[in-house]
This record gives structure tokens, sequence and C-alpha cells, in this order.
């Protein structure tokens, strides 16, 4: 008897961890959605500044045609 009373609050405490860890993850998936969003308006930002500066870019900037 003794060793299922054991066995029960061993399952017991590991139910709870597991819920733990799952509440963890869940709000560990929020905050990595919300820092890819940041992440994407500061990238964003980044761009339209750099468009507004009137700097032309390594994509833009050819050698002029040689004739």
């Amino acid at each position: 008897m003794n060793t299922e009373i054991k066995i029960e609050e061993k399952i017991s405490l590991l139910q709870l961890e597991l819920s733990q860890m799952s509440d963890e993850i869940y709000n560990q998936q929020k905050e990595i959605i919300e820092l890819k969003l940041q992440f994407k308006k500061l990238k964003f930002e980044l761009q339209s500044s750099q468009d507004d500066t009137g700097i032309i870019s390594n994509l833009e900037d050819k050698p002029p045609p040689h004739y």
C-alpha cells in the first residue's frame, strides 16, 4: 500500500510539472510571435528610413554603361 501511495504522489507531481511546462511553452510561443512582429516592424522602419535618405542601395548602384 505504501508503494502505491508513493507512485500516486509521483504521478501527481509529474502532472503538475507537465502543466507548468506546458504553460511556460505557451508563454514562450506568445513571446516569440511578439518578437517576430517587432522585428518585422523594425526591419520595415529601417528600410523605409534608408529609402528616405536618398542614398542609393547596393542593388541600385549600377556602373554606368560603357560606350
